[in-house]
């Protein structure tokens, strides 16, 4: 069935692209995110273990609300790593080492990357596009990450 929400296909095809790349941009993170959890070493391992598991879980939910967002506009979510690797801002590489210190540095850069991409792209959707539902969900999505980068940012601040 057509959707019929008010905001033409041509607009609804361009907030479903910037859509999908943060879509990927989840994924992607939450992929990372779990990569820290699973093969994380070092002094305080239980504590950052059970960090980085609260914050892939979270970003999990992100991913899907995304992805829901995207239905919710009449569009199909991509759903392939080939999709998501050919969408993503971030770089699925790590260089680190496998500590608390070097994983929260690495996923901090990425949530920034994210913030600023959703920041750059909320105005766009709501003026340009005319989807204040859109612009709404990607302003409750940047405080998300906002907050996860806060916590992040402060796990590695110098005394």
């Amino acid at each position: 069935m057509k959707t019929n929400i008010g905001i033409s296909k041509e607009n609804r095809q361009q907030v479903t692209d910037i859509l999908s790349k943060v879509l990927a941009d989840e994924f992607v993170l939450y992929t990372k995110t779990l990569r820290a959890h699973w093969n994380l070493e070092g002094h305080d391992f239980h504590t950052k273990h059970i960090f980085f598991e609260d914050h892939y879980n979270a970003i999990k939910r992100f991913a899907d609300s995304v992805a829901e967002r995207i239905r919710k506009i009449g569009h199909y979510a991509p759903a392939t790593m080939g999709d998501f690797l050919n969408l993503t801002h971030l770089t699925e590489k790590y260089g680190g080492d496998n500590t608390s210190h070097d994983y929260t540095a690495a996923l901090l850069e990425d949530h920034d990357a994210i913030i600023q991409f959703i920041r750059e792209n909320i105005a766009k959707v709501e003026e340009d596009y005319k989807d204040v539902g859109s612009a709404d969900f990607l302003t409750g999505l940047i405080q998300e990450h906002e907050e996860m980068a806060w916590m992040l940012r402060a796990s590695i601040a110098k005394a």
